[in-house]
């Protein structure tokens, strides 16, 4: 694996599709499922970019997330405490977990952190109705859900980053307003939301509606 201090995003996830065995059609599959980014492309069109930070890699403009403005608020404070300010909760915080991993992979943070807030909540994989985690590269992405071995259908219903952008300093409070909203929208009761940390870092947070 390549990985320095002058390593980018981009080589750890040129890293993690090596690793994980993530070929360029997987990254490529993912970005033509979901893709609501104001961009138009097609599977032909993605195939003809050339990778971004190897030669022979699969990383590519089109498979990875960009960088945009974006906003989000969360307010966090005790049950009894919105109550008493006549404000209806959306959800409770169940667990959190931020595990370390291999900045050479640091995009796999995700795996660890959401396996850690799993068995803090006491929950299983299985007991989630819906993931937000993030996709800052469709290489890591792929691999974290490969590796949990959860349904796609459960993960990023309305789009990731590579098809919404990735605000970098808002991305956190982002899905997680996203999980919420899609999960009074569709009434489901448990979420977990999740994202890598340049470095080697995942954080993971599970959710509840009661």
């Amino acid at each position: 694996a390549v990985v320095s201090t002058q390593s980018t995003g981009g080589i750890t996830a040129e890293n993690v599709a090596d690793k994980f065995n993530v070929t360029r059609e997987d990254q490529e599959s993912k970005v033509m499922s979901v893709d609501e980014h104001p961009r138009e492309t097609s599977t032909e069109a993605l195939g003809r970019l050339k990778a971004c930070f190897k030669t022979d890699g699969t990383v590519t403009p089109g498979n990875c997330s960009s960088i945009n403005d974006g906003a989000a608020a969360c307010v966090l404070m005790s049950r009894d405490n919105a109550l008493s300010r006549s404000l209806q909760p959306l959800a409770r915080i169940v667990s959190s977990a931020m595990v370390g991993c291999d900045p050479a992979i640091m995009g796999m943070g995700p795996l660890p952190a959401i396996r850690a807030a799993l068995k803090k909540a006491e929950w299983t994989a299985e007991d989630v109705d819906l993931f937000e985690i993030n996709e800052a590269f469709a290489a890591q992405s792929v691999a974290v859900v490969n590796e949990l071995g959860i349904p796609v259908h459960k993960v990023n219903v309305n789009g990731g980053a590579i098809a919404l952008g990735h605000p970098v300093g808002c991305t956190g409070a982002r899905i997680v307003v996203s999980l919420l909203y899609e999960m009074s929208r569709s009434f489901r009761k448990r979420g977990v939301a999740s994202l890598c940390v340049g470095g080697g870092m995942g954080i993971a947070i599970c959710l509840q509606m009661d």
